[in-house]
């Protein structure tokens, strides 16, 4: 028996099937999000020149001074312009006590004028009563003349006196045309259209003139005081104590907070990003600081027929730890979106086209297309809601091989 059992071959053992780590794929949603680099820069650029041909008697920054909105930067010479100012405001009383003289003046020539042409008028009249009553005496004195009760001498007298009316009204209507034409002219007021109404209007706009002049001085001078227009840092300085500002850019201001942080991307990694959509900006520059912002706004294409496309994102930086030109990268959250979700450690590949699958125990390869992914998890089409997924992508398992899930 010893023998016979010796004769008998031994049965070899069947190799446990290897374990692999393994998760369900399910229905659902992900905020998925772009990741951009990008530098630093400031909010607002702001380059001060000056229009005056003054000195500049004093400037009170330097660069790298951090300095508020309203605060002097520079205060330049006012002596030449205050003695414009004066004068100018010299020649506008004195114009004004011009008009006030013409304003009386034209009043009493209008006033005379009305009163010429009324005496015209009633030295008129009164002609005209002399005239029709010495033509009615005439004609009596010819009437007696005829039937011989007068002397021809008295109707030749008479005749004398009517022509001398006959002048006189003559005479005295052309007072009163003259009259009526110096009334229009002057106009019948000071409202009223005419000479003494314009010799008015003409005075008054020369004390315009003088008053706008003065106006224009006072604005000079105010600009002679050079103030910073927003709450920044000065980074260029180009002015000295005594220097005339010429045409040069005096300083150059930046404004920091809030500052911005441009992010590039080509046209595909921008399309889905909208203005308002948060991005999260890390900068390695400032220590890794990180923090929250907002897409202000995505720009076209910087270079006509480049792909390169610039997304802008406003940043808090109340302590001023991002500085422009600092080198940062960001994430941009997109549109949320709904489908089958996987790990995104699932993927056998770079392309994240394939996945591999354990139906019966036996694994197979999947081909899949990525929708989004939120850096963890991936929404995919190509599979179904509850397959089981192996959630290493890299293991060492192949198609057709037997394993054992976790």
């Amino acid at each position: 028996m010893a023998l016979a059992a010796c004769g008998h071959a031994a049965q070899p053992v069947a190799a446990a099937a290897p374990y692999v780590q393994t998760s369900v794929a399910s229905l659902g949603a992900i905020a998925p999000g772009e990741a951009l680099a990008g530098v630093v820069a400031p909010y607002q650029n702001v380059a001060i020149s000056s229009t005056l041909t003054e000195p500049a008697d004093a400037v009170n920054v330097q660069e790298g001074d951090v300095v508020h909105r309203g605060e002097v930067l520079a205060q330049l010479d006012t002596a030449d312009l205050e003695a414009a100012l004066q004068s100018d405001v010299a020649q506008a009383q004195s114009d004004r006590a011009s008009t006030t003289h013409n304003v009386f003046a034209g009043s009493l020539s209008i006033a005379q004028g009305v009163d010429g042409l009324q005496s015209a008028q009633t030295s008129a009249l009164q002609a005209q009563a002399n005239l029709t009553r010495d033509q009615t005496d005439l004609h009596r004195y010819q009437q007696l003349l005829r039937n011989g009760y007068i002397a021809e001498q008295q109707v030749a007298q008479q005749q004398t006196t009517v022509n001398d009316d006959a002048q006189t009204l003559r005479s005295n209507l052309a007072a009163v045309a003259s009259a009526r034409s110096n009334v229009t002219a002057n106009g019948s007021n000071l409202a009223a259209p005419g000479l003494q109404s314009s010799t008015v209007q003409a005075s008054q706009a020369t004390e315009q003139v003088a008053l706008a002049n003065a106006n224009q001085e006072r604005v000079q001078i105010a600009k002679a005081t050079i103030v910073s227009p927003i709450d920044g840092v000065v980074v260029n300085r180009n002015l000295n104590p005594g220097e005339y500002p010429g045409t040069r850019q005096l300083f150059t201001l930046q404004q920091v907070n809030p500052i911005y942080a441009i992010l590039h991307g080509s046209g595909a990694q921008i399309a889905q990003i909208a203005t308002g959509a948060t991005a999260t900006i890390v900068s390695t520059d400032a220590k890794r600081s990180q923090r929250t912002g907002m897409v202000a706004g995505v720009l076209n294409q910087i270079v006509p027929g480049s792909t390169d496309f610039q997304v802008k994102v406003v940043l808090q930086n109340p302590d001023s730890s991002l500085r422009p030109g600092m080198a940062v990268s960001g994430t941009v959250r997109l549109p949320g979106v709904h489908g089958i979700r996987v790990p995104q450690t699932a993927f056998t590949d770079d392309n994240h086209d394939a996945l591999m699958v354990v139906q019966n125990g036996t694994v197979t390869t999947v081909h899949v297309a990525e929708i989004a992914n939120d850096g963890s998890t991936s929404i995919v089409t190509g599979i179904e809601a509850g397959t089981r997924v192996v959630s290493n992508g890299q293991t060492s398992v192949g198609d057709g091989e037997k394993v054992a899930v976790r």
